[in-house]
């Protein structure tokens, strides 16, 4: 039924001379991709874009189905994820759209804002179990993580964790929206969110890459000059074939325009 519909409104799009383009995958980059869509319709009446979510390992599986024209990541492609598109035929261009800081967020009431690569390694790794073993109040910390198809589980766990394994049992989140509201309703919760996310719900941790030296907040500001560490790029990726069809909303993306969108939604410039 779900094909039917989706082949109809390609028939449709096609008589009435609209561009059609489907972007899906990683949530991060949801708010982004919304906007840059939003203010590109209204300037082209003739292109029509649709923005889903569902997570980055999900996007590279709708490229390869052919169920998206864009898949949002926010980690690089993997090289298997690269190989099986190969195989189906399909030759992948990537474009960097944003940079995205990782704020770890905790409970408003939580008394700890400044934490360590490494305690946080601990925590989320399972061998730092209760707030006072890193100057809190005596509360068992619940950590909570994006699920395994998130890029943003993914990066968390090569940058932050050096690649050690999440705690057993770790309550994973299926999007960036629920990490946000279950921190929000649980003191001892700590959980990680791309930088657009951040509200007054949570409160952000200080993080420290030089083992307590120095110990940086989450910002746009600090991580244009690169004192922030927890940073990345945020991809688009497509097939070569549809270049044609994609290229216009890329094209937007990367314009002072889009790159403006980009600030004013909470992420750092490509350019």
């Amino acid at each position: 039924m779900k094909k039917t519909i989706l082949t109809v409104l390609i028939l449709v799009a096609a008589l009435t001379g609209v561009q059609a383009q489907r972007i899906k995958g990683s949530d991060t980059m949801l708010p982004l991709s919304q906007k840059e869509a939003e203010t590109f319709m209204k300037a082209n009446a003739s292109q029509t874009v649709t923005v889903t979510g569902g997570g980055s390992g999900v996007g590279i599986s709708s490229l390869l189905e052919g169920t998206t024209d864009l898949a949002q990541l926010s980690r690089k492609i993997k090289f298997t994820e690269r190989q099986k598109l190969q195989e189906s035929g399909k030759t992948v261009k990537e474009i960097i759209a944003a940079y995205d800081a990782l704020a770890v967020v905790v409970h408003p009431s939580n008394k700890v804002t400044n934490l360590t690569r490494e305690q946080l390694e601990g925590i989320f790794t399972g061998k730092i179990k209760n707030w006072k073993e890193v100057g809190g109040d005596d509360i068992l910390i619940v950590p909570y993580a994006r699920e395994t198809s998130s890029g943003t589980y993914e990066f968390f766990k090569e940058n932050v964790l050096k690649n050690k394994n999440y705690m057993s049992g770790i309550m994973s989140m299926p999007a960036t929206g629920a990490i946000i509201q279950s921190i929000s309703q649980t003191k001892g919760a700590i959980g990680y969110v791309g930088l657009a996310y951040l509200n007054k719900d949570v409160k952000a941790i200080h993080v420290s890459y030089d083992s307590g030296k120095t110990f940086v907040a989450p910002s746009v500001a600090n991580a244009k000059n690169e004192t922030y560490p927890i940073v990345r790029p945020l991809y688009y990726y497509y097939d070569t074939k549809v270049e044609k069809t994609v290229k216009p909303f890329i094209d937007f993306v990367l314009s002072a325009k889009g790159q403006q969108i980009v600030s004013e939604t909470g992420f750092i410039p490509a350019k």
